[in-house]
């Protein structure tokens, strides 16, 4: 009786012992999936913002902007600013910048050639900017050329001004606009067009760097972009629909009789000249070679003169001496 006994105890103990052996696998192994599963998520988060990070500082805050609010006014303002243009006419793009503005003279140099190649003329708006804390930020050279061109609009001085150094410019022969309360107001007035115009597009979210340029697209939407960065021009030739290099277009493929000869493959090699006959010397100074029938060709004979001809030479005797005899 006390083997079985004893026997039901231990399968009693044996089966206690499993249940509770496998009790406390079964939370372990929903631990380490819990734990999986919580660094997948967060490294997914993290590659999705990585990701998201990438195409925002790289692609999406150089696209220009859509005005989408107070568009007729800003239109306005553009309309009734004073701003200087070759005159090339053409659909008009936009661009306020200050003098000092190196994004907006590299702009200038390197994009406004293929702007006017695909029919645009582009319209410069120039203010002298306020001072900040009581610091001038401009000079008196910059307001008076400020001043001169809001009010008379001559691009051959804006064309003067930006090829001189602004260090170098002095505004030889234009009126002061420092001590002249009309040529003052001028300059005021063109540093509130900016403001004015800056806080209306911050209100579509541009933000606000120089060069400011503003465009309508081929749908006629007016854009605006802050393109202190080079990157975001691209955006502007493709709405514009401006090349993105100049230079001579391709010719296309070499016909067959005009490829270089076989057996001198170099593009730059130039073909062997064509050369005169090199004359003997005693040919005549005019430079022509006479034909081999031409009397000239022939050798001339020398002139009979009256001297004897000279005896032929008789040859020596041979002398005998004790060794051996020379002739």
């Amino acid at each position: 009786m006390k083997t079985s006994a004893n026997a039901g105890d231990n399968g009693f103990r044996c089966y206690a012992l499993g249940r509770v052996n496998g009790e406390a696998g079964a939370p372990d192994y929903m631990r380490r999936f819990l734990m999986g599963s919580i660094v997948a998520a967060v490294v997914g988060l993290l590659l999705a913002g990585a990701g998201y990070w990438a195409y925002w500082n790289f692609y999406s805050r150089f696209q220009p902007v859509t005005i989408s609010r107070n568009q007729a006014e800003v239109q306005h303002l553009l309309d009734e600013a004073s701003w200087v243009s070759d005159g090339s006419g053409g659909q008009a793009l936009y661009i306020v910048t200050y003098r000092d503005s190196a994004s907006a003279l590299r702009y200038a140099r390197d994009e406004a050639p293929k702007l006017k190649a695909a029919g645009i003329e582009t319209r410069y708006i120039l203010f002298a900017r306020p001072d900040l804390e009581g610091a001038a930020q401009s000079t008196a050279a910059e307001r008076a050329t400020v001043a001169e061109l809001w009010l008379t609009r001559d691009w051959p001085l804006y064309q003067r001004w930006m090829a001189t150094p602004a260090n170098s410019w002095t505004a030889a022969g234009v009126p002061q606009a420092d001590g002249n309360l009309a040529r003052t107001a001028v300059v005021d007035a063109g540093r509130r067009f900016n403001e004015r115009l800056s806080q209306l597009l911050k209100e579509s979210g541009v933000d606000i760097s120089y060069p400011l340029i503003l465009w309508r697209d081929k749908q006629g939407f007016l854009k605006a972009c802050g393109c202190s960065d080079r990157q975001a021009w691209a955006f502007i030739r493709d709405d514009v629909g401006a090349p993105d290099r100049l230079g001579q277009p391709d010719a296309g493929p070499i016909a067959p009789e005009e490829a270089a000869p076989p057996q001198d493959a170099r593009p730059s090699a130039m073909p062997y000249p064509d050369l005169p006959a090199i004359p003997p010397v005693n040919a005549p100074a005019g430079g022509t070679m006479p034909t081999p029938s031409s009397p000239e060709a022939r050798p001339a004979t020398p002139p009979a003169t009256n001297r004897p001809a000279p005896s032929p030479r008789t040859a020596p005797a041979p002398s005998k001496q004790d060794d051996t005899t020379f002739y």
